[in-house]
């Protein structure tokens, strides 16, 4: 699947890409729960997309890494496409 042809909603998304940006951590406070976010990017020869990385997820990638996503989905915050692994899917490092 190609990071242009992904759509808001869309569910069950398997993309490979690299990973060119990484944003600044934030901590949040939720439901008495500590937790990070990170927004990185990710591209591919079609395009690139932002991706929503959580907690331990932020420690796994860097930029340059190759990553493949499995069972992602696709979201839409503030107008832009944003891409989550979410509950059920999968992040891996690819190099």
């Amino acid at each position: 699947m190609a990071i242009n042809d992904l759509e808001v909603n869309q569910g069950k998304v398997e993309i490979e890409g690299e990973i060119t940006e990484m944003e600044e951590v934030r901590e949040f406070s939720k439901f008495g729960k500590e937790g990070r976010v990170c927004n990185a990017t990710v591209k591919d020869d079609s395009g690139s997309i932002k991706l929503t990385l959580w907690n331990e997820q932020i420690d796994m990638v860097k930029e340059g890494d190759k990553i493949k996503i499995s069972n992602g989905y696709v979201k839409e915050w503030q107008g832009e496409k944003q891409l989550s692994v979410g509950k059920y899917g999968s992040l891996e490092v690819l190099n």
